[in-house]
């Protein structure tokens, strides 16, 4: 599994990118909008942990901009703005989930994992003879 994580706080992010990878998920790092769209242009992700208030392209923008390329990465939103009405806002941008800060490093990872297992298409039925 490979998973983005775009974040601007370079303490969080490191932090949340040294856990996933003692989870055994391969990581990289964006810490503004820009640089995630770079990446995202570039690589295939199972899982953009997306900050919702990035500089330079805002998180609304990367999550629309993937939708818009009829991405099918899952998107989790990661964001201090909280009340229902983010919430709300957030997933109808496109988010497929979303956590609010601050939030539990366990149910991030096992978020991002449900999320994975919903972007990997079932294998197909077989037919097998003899």
């Amino acid at each position: 599994m490979r998973v983005l994580v775009a974040e601007d706080h370079g303490r969080l992010a490191t932090a949340i990118a040294e856990g996933l990878r003692r989870e055994g998920i391969a990581v990289d790092i964006a810490f503004d909008g820009a640089d995630a769209l770079r990446h995202v242009a570039v690589h295939r992700y199972d899982v953009v942990v997306l900050d919702r208030d990035l500089p330079q392209v805002h998180g609304d923008e990367v999550c629309r901009r993937l939708r818009d390329d009829r991405s099918n990465t899952r998107v989790l939103m990661l964001t201090a703005a909280s009340t229902i009405r983010d919430r709300v806002e957030g997933l109808g941008i496109g988010a497929d989930d979303y956590l609010p800060k601050p939030f539990d490093f366990e149910e991030l990872v096992a978020r991002i994992r449900a999320l994975a297992r919903r972007s990997t298409p079932a294998l197909p039925p077989t037919l097998t003879h003899g």
